[in-house]
């Protein structure tokens, strides 16, 4: 069933949405590595981040989209991971991950945080202000292609890490 572009209220995860999110993940993806990416770091209190973990609810109440920014470092310094975003199949492009992400992305711009790293499509993230990480001195920890690992500073007068990424334990990298 399609389902036109729609609004979407957007909140953080709470404790009864945690099976809901694991099964958005897990329609979304092929695998299920991203849900279980989730589980894992939603258990890893040096990754979580209470209020960050957003998903997105119909008018009729169907959680349909979810974006999950976690703690990460470059060169021991603090930053952001967006990973996953995710929408269940048959509510992808109707704005219900972009819902989610603006959220998730306002909310960590009011808790403080700056520099958001993402390794995602480059067609679709730099709507949201992502530009190439390697524009900021950032680099993945693997080969990934130049313009997949994009990076955004919530606030740009602010001075940003240079260095490569450490990911949390639970992305395996």
């Amino acid at each position: 069933m399609f389902h036109s572009a729609r609004t979407w209220s957007t909140r953080p995860e709470t404790s009864a949405d945690t099976a809901t999110v694991h099964a958005i993940n897990s329609a979304a993806f092929d695998t299920p590595a991203e849900a279980d990416l989730v589980d894992a770091l939603r258990a890893d209190t040096g990754a979580w981040i209470d209020g960050l973990s957003i998903v997105a609810e119909s008018g009729e109440g169907t959680l349909a989209g979810y974006a999950l920014f976690t703690r990460c470092h470059v060169d021991e310094r603090p930053a952001l991971a967006l990973a996953p975003c995710a929408v269940l199949p048959e509510f992808q492009r109707t704005g219900a991950g972009s819902a989610a992400i603006r959220t998730g992305l306002a909310s960590a711009r009011a808790m403080g945080e700056n520099l958001v790293l993402v390794l995602g499509h480059p067609g679709y993230y730099p709507r949201f202000g992502f530009t190439p990480a390697s524009g900021f001195g950032v680099y993945a920890p693997m080969e990934v292609p130049d313009e997949a690992m994009m990076a955004l500073a919530l606030d740009p007068s602010r001075p940003t890490p240079r260095g490569t990424i450490q990911y949390p334990a639970a992305f395996g990298i």
